[in-house]
């Protein structure tokens, strides 16, 4: 049963095209993949679940239920958490004030119990009075994960969650996000550009191109997708067209 529905999504900016007719499922208790190239959209389908962005046209549903109408800061309610691209931390907060930030809506005193429960999940309460500015970039991405989780999402959205890891950080990720998907009976939505990382932990993945859809199915179908493989290599025609900017501007 899908847990998340995205229902013929269009989003413009001026006359950019950001999304175009964006359909796709998230199951219940699945890892979903959601790739492509950079300035596919891929960013901006979060931006646009979690209502930082109002689309033209088209549904998002979660439980069969639209959540458009909603403002974005009643998503966490609903059961919806993320991560972000780009570090999204108070830097001069401590680690604990950080994850508390997610915690709001569980209340205060509820709120620090958990958020020491969860930095121990991420390996991190030995840090919790550290301010969050004086962390390498990959335990502040731990940090995020924590802020996220003590929300208890039932859908977990994760930007990124490899970007400035190392060959071993990424695979132990790999491990960590299954283990949270159990342990915490969460729905994970992934986007990420370590094509490793995803077809070896998502159940289905989806493939976005220049805001469409091009591809969904199994890891193994659509990495032998000739559509997919096309727009990750491109062809003759495209060497010399910039693929590093996203149409959105957003990605």
């Amino acid at each position: 049963m899908a847990l998340l529905e995205v229902r013929d999504v269009t989003l413009r900016f001026g006359g950019i095209v950001a999304l175009d007719g964006v359909s796709f499922d998230v199951e219940e208790g699945h890892i979903s993949g959601l790739i492509g190239p950079n300035g596919a959209g891929k960013t901006t389908a979060f931006n646009v679940i979690t209502r930082l962005y109002r689309p033209d046209s088209g549904a998002v549903l979660l439980d069969g239920s639209s959540i458009l109408k909603q403002p974005a800061h009643r998503i966490v309610r609903k059961g919806i958490a993320r991560t972000f691209q780009n570090i999204q931390l108070f830097r001069t907060m401590t680690v604990l004030e950080n994850v508390l930030v997610g915690a709001h809506v569980r209340g205060r005193r509820a709120g620090e119990r958990e958020a020491l429960e969860v930095l121990d999940v991420v390996g991190l309460r030995d840090r919790a009075l550290v301010p969050a500015v004086a962390l390498p970039y990959a335990t502040q991405k731990r940090v995020e994960r924590a802020r996220a989780l003590v929300a208890r999402p039932r859908l977990l959205l994760l930007d990124e969650p490899a970007g400035g890891l190392n060959h071993e950080e990424v695979s132990d990720l790999g491990v960590f996000i299954r283990k949270l998907r159990d342990d915490f009976d969460l729905t994970v939505l992934l986007v990420e550009h370590h094509m490793g990382l995803v077809m070896r932990i998502s159940d289905h993945v989806n493939v976005l191109s220049f805001g469409r859809k091009i591809a969904d199915g199994a890891p193994a179908q659509v990495q032998a997708d000739p559509a997919v493989i096309e727009a990750y290599l491109g062809t003759d025609e495209d060497e010399h067209e910039d693929t590093d900017t996203d149409r959105d501007g957003k990605e």
